[in-house]
């Protein structure tokens, strides 16, 4: 079983205790990422005179609202993996189906060239007996 992690990061100004199954650097990274949108909000006018309660609605908005945008380019890698996935198994089909027309052409030229090799003792047989006759 995964051992559970403890570590000390700064958010928003104050020392806070996360604990999880992730890494600490994962974490570290987590309150870095909240860190970020607390500042980016921070930028915007008026922001910082809104009450406290105002502030985290507004930091949930941010963070649900960049879930959302970076579950619905989950959803279109996904979409856009399915398609490759579909179109090199259908390259795959289309590879096998040419290599058995490659397999069959070579056995028919074969075929062909054996005939030929056949034909042309034939003919060498049949000259060289016109040439028996003839003389």
């Amino acid at each position: 079983m995964p051992t559970k992690n403890t570590t000390q990061v700064l958010i928003g100004g104050k020392i806070i205790k996360l604990s999880g199954y992730e890494s600490e650097e994962y974490l570290q990274k987590v309150a870095a990422y909240l860190n970020n949108k607390i500042a980016e909000l921070g930028e915007l006018p008026g922001y910082n005179r809104q009450p406290v309660e105002t502030k985290s609605t507004l930091l949930s908005l941010n963070i649900a609202d960049d879930y959302f945008k970076a579950k619905k380019q989950a959803e279109v890698f996904e979409e856009d993996s399915q398609g490759k996935d579909k179109e090199v198994y259908d390259l795959k089909h289309e590879l096998i189906a040419v290599q058995i027309q490659l397999e069959n052409a070579l056995k028919e030229l074969e075929a062909v060239r054996a005939e030929k090799q056949s034909l042309s003792q034939q003919a060498s047989k049949l000259q060289s007996d016109m040439e028996e006759l003839l003389k």
